[in-house]
């Protein structure tokens, strides 16, 4: 199960979020302005009045001029790396950038300050996504490979009556043998069925909340057009990532995706939920028969077992059956394993340093809860639910420590890494452990209006 630590690559989510915000500069000297953009419109403005007016603002500022009265079109002038920059605008209804549209110019800059932060601060990593490498760490390698081979076991086993067989079936004609995978020689041989190769349906997308591209594991960044999806199996990726992706599209399999690697906020929106069915089916079997068990969440279950219920959760979903598992460490391993494969951990890159902060103040008890909740309240809603609910479990789970020998400080050393989002490189995490330790000790403290 290593190869599935950090699979998520968080660098551009970090870049975006370092990017200037838009900031509009008012004229109001203008009420025949035109419909589509707002106070930001500054009239007939030349390049050298535009730059006055921008040069003491600050990194994102922007407005919008006419060159003069005989252009048929209009400029945006913004200040960005402390320089200011001149751009034709477009609009037909709705302002545009080669296929991205907004439907606000605020959109479009907003956008615009990301994409330029981007090619400025993240070009080492842009690069690599242009580029023709194989990526060894795929997550389409390392998560699908055999959630696929047990989708393929499954049509296999079905009666050929099944509406997805048929559908297969239909696409043969167009259909190629090869292999699934190029990107390393050490995967086992496809299973028959995914032998056969079909191009995705590819359309440009975008998306809602947090996604990552699953071939090359890096965020889709921007605001609107960050990526593709294919129509038919629901594989998203990076444009040009897109282009190297095997043609292996099994059309309805996006009803079978699973629940793993899938970011919280837009997991919990898609099942209406405000906990993950995985974290509360394992707590309780865990709470149930295996919170006295010495070592738990130390002690490593079978590896096999482990990929066996992660496969059983994607398939069966709330269905799944934990009773079958006997060793209650399989089920603990299997609720580290969907933590630690959260793009986004429960403690989020924002509210880490704050967290720090919080930990290493030296004041009384209260004090340090009082600082600690004020943390966790900077968390997204479906980050701060999940959070508690397993911090309260952890809590139960160290006052059986005498038995179990997993004391709070123990809990916080083994989930530390998962739970907190830290850094790239760093490789002490004491202030984490620390800081975990406490939201477990004073957990009662800390959550005092929850049931």
């Amino acid at each position: 199960m290593e190869n599935l630590k950090n699979i998520w690559k968080p660098e551009l989510y970090r870049i975006q979020m370092e990017a200037p915000q838009p900031k509009r500069i008012i004229c109001e000297k203008y009420p025949d302005r035109p419909e589509f953009y707002g106070k930001e419109y500054h009239g007939i403005m030349g390049h050298k009045e535009a730059t006055y007016i921008l040069q003491d603002e600050p990194n994102g500022a922007f407005l919008i001029r006419k060159g003069n009265e005989f252009n048929d079109f209009y400029t945006l002038t913004w200040r960005f790396n402390d320089k200011i920059h001149h751009y034709k605008l477009y609009y037909d209804g709705s302002h545009y950038i080669r296929d991205k549209r907004y439907d606000t110019i605020y959109d479009l800059v907003a956008d615009g300050l990301i994409t330029c932060h981007m090619e400025l601060k993240a070009h080492h990593i842009l690069e690599m996504i242009n580029s023709n490498a194989n990526y060894t760490e795929s997550p389409y390698v390392t998560l699908n490979r055999k959630k696929l081979k047990t989708l393929s076991q499954m049509h296999q086993a079905s009666n050929r009556s099944s509406p997805i067989i048929q559908r297969a079936e239909k696409l043969t004609t167009e259909l190629i043998i090869k292999p699934l995978f190029n990107l390393t020689p050490t995967l086992e041989d496809p299973p028959p069925l995914y032998k056969y190769s079909k191009s995705h349906s590819f359309k440009v997308h975008t998306f809602k909340g947090l996604n990552w591209c699953e071939f090359c594991a890096n965020f889709l960044w921007g605001f609107t057009a960050q990526g593709v999806k294919c129509e038919d199996c629901g594989f998203i990726a990076h444009s040009k990532c897109s282009e190297r992706v095997p043609s292996h599209c099994v059309p309805d399999l996006k009803k079978l995706r699973g629940v793993f690697g899938i970011d919280l906020t837009t997991l919990l929106n898609a099942h209406s939920s405000t906990l993950p069915f995985v974290v509360k089916k394992c707590v309780n079997e865990i709470e149930s028969r295996g919170i006295d068990s010495e070592g738990i969440y130390r002690v490593s279950g079978f590896a096999d077992e482990i990929e066996a219920l992660k496969l059983a959760f994607d398939k069966d979903g709330d269905a799944a059956d934990l009773s079958v598992y006997s060793n209650i460490n399989v089920v603990a391993g299997t609720l580290k394993l969907y933590l630690r494969l959260l793009p986004v951990p429960l403690i989020t890159y924002e509210v880490h340093p704050k967290l720090i902060t919080a930990i290493q103040m030296k004041k009384t008890p209260t004090i340090q809860v009082s600082a600690l909740r004020e943390c966790l309240d900077s968390l997204p809603s479906a980050h701060f639910n999940c959070l508690q609910y397993m911090v309260q479990h952890l809590h139960r789970v160290s006052q059986h420590a005498e038995v179990n020998k997993m004391s709070a400080h123990n809990l916080s050393t083994v989930f530390a890494p998962t739970l907190v989002a830290t850094p790239p490189g760093i490789t002490d995490l004491s202030f984490e452990i620390r800081a975990l330790q406490a939201l477990i000790e004073y957990c009662p403290q800390i959550y005092y209006n929850s049931k």
